[in-house]
């Protein structure tokens, strides 16, 4: 009798199934740039404004206290006076980016289209303004010396209202601006000389003022 070959089992091979590959997705950064400039002197002249204040603050209550005639009623009348000192040391920032500037004070933000402008013009009064109107019926107030210390945001404006006076709006005050800017370059030229030290050498064959 024949012996019985019996068929082998295939092993079952279980598939295993190869990972999806995801292919690689390019990440695109975009890059915000910023383009307001703000005057660099706020920060500092905000603490200096906020340190004049505690200081003032702590003094007074200090020798109320010490001469035992420290009284809510007291308290409550040094606070509002140093908070008057600190509403008049409060420095405005000034803000500007392109075809715009801004003023930000205690009593909110105001700001001019600089594209816009029709109008350019001193304040009145003791302390130096720049009065700046646009076509929408907007006015702000900058102080000069702000300008002077910050070039960008006199090129800011000034780069507005050469576009304004090219679209035929700013009929008056193109001089104010020409003239702020000269005196500011001469100020500047003459602050590098006394820097330098140039402005006290006398020319060469010149005696030395007296």
């Amino acid at each position: 009798m024949g012996r019985k070959v019996r068929p082998r089992r295939t092993a079952r091979i279980r598939a295993t199934a190869a990972p999806a590959t995801v292919p690689a997705t390019e990440t695109t950064t975009t890059k915000t740039t910023t383009t307001t400039t703000t005057d660099r002197n706020w920060a500092r002249e905000l603490r200096a404004a906020l340190l004049c204040t505690g200081l003032l603050f702590a003094l007074v209550v200090t020798i109320d206290a010490a001469n035992s005639t420290l009284t809510p009623a007291r308290t409550a009348m040094w606070t509002g006076v140093s908070l008057l000192l600190y509403a008049v040391l409060h420095p405005p920032r000034v803000t500007a980016g392109p075809g715009w500037l801004a003023v930000r004070g205690l009593g909110g933000r105001r700001h001019v289209c600089t594209d816009l402008l029709v109008s350019v013009r001193r304040g009145e009064g003791s302390t130096p303004r720049l009065v700046l109107r646009d076509a929408l019926g907007a006015r702000v107030e900058v102080d000069p010396k702000i300008l002077v210390a910050n070039p960008l945001l006199r090129h800011r404006l000034e780069t507005g209202a050469a576009r304004a006076r090219a679209y035929g709006l700013l009929a008056t005050g193109g001089d104010v601006l020409r003239e702020m800017g000269e005196r500011m370059d001469r100020d500047g030229a003459r602050g590098i000389f006394e820097t330098s030290g140039l402005a006290t050498t006398p020319p060469p064959g010149r005696p030395p003022r007296r």
